[in-house]
């Protein structure tokens, strides 16, 4: 037969006491959570971006246009640059970004795309 203990003040604010311990280590564990998703994805913006200003690069489009298109798909304040020589084209975008808004902690992200010039663009020595 099981005998039940009386039930005491001691063991009154436990939960209470273990809530107050775990919760800023929860909230910690929140912000990085959302710190890795918001760096995952300004990394998956600039690699669109340079796929983008790349494949527009190779096909012969004026510079401005290409920085313009990358523009659009990257984070913002992104740099964009773009090289090559007269057979390949390459683009870079890299941006800083705070994952954790006014915090000061700032990730430098980037992303690099080459691609072979086609035919009609490679003599139009576009960058």
């Amino acid at each position: 037969m099981r005998t039940r203990r009386p039930a005491g003040r001691s063991e009154a604010g436990m939960v209470t006491a273990e809530t107050a311990v775990v919760l800023p280590v929860l909230l910690f564990v929140l912000a990085g959570a959302v710190a890795a998703v918001v760096v995952v994805g300004a990394q998956l913006r600039c690699v669109d971006a340079a796929r983008e200003a790349t494949r527009a690069a190779a096909r012969g489009e004026p510079g401005a246009v290409v920085v313009a298109l990358a523009a659009e798909a990257a984070p913002a304040g992104a740099v964009t640059t773009v090289g090559g020589d007269t057979g390949t084209v390459t683009v870079t975008v890299s941006a800083t970004i705070s994952p954790l808004g006014p915090l000061p902690w700032h990730v430098e992200v980037s992303a690099t795309a080459t691609a072979v010039r086609e035919p009609a663009a490679a003599g139009s020595g576009a960058p």
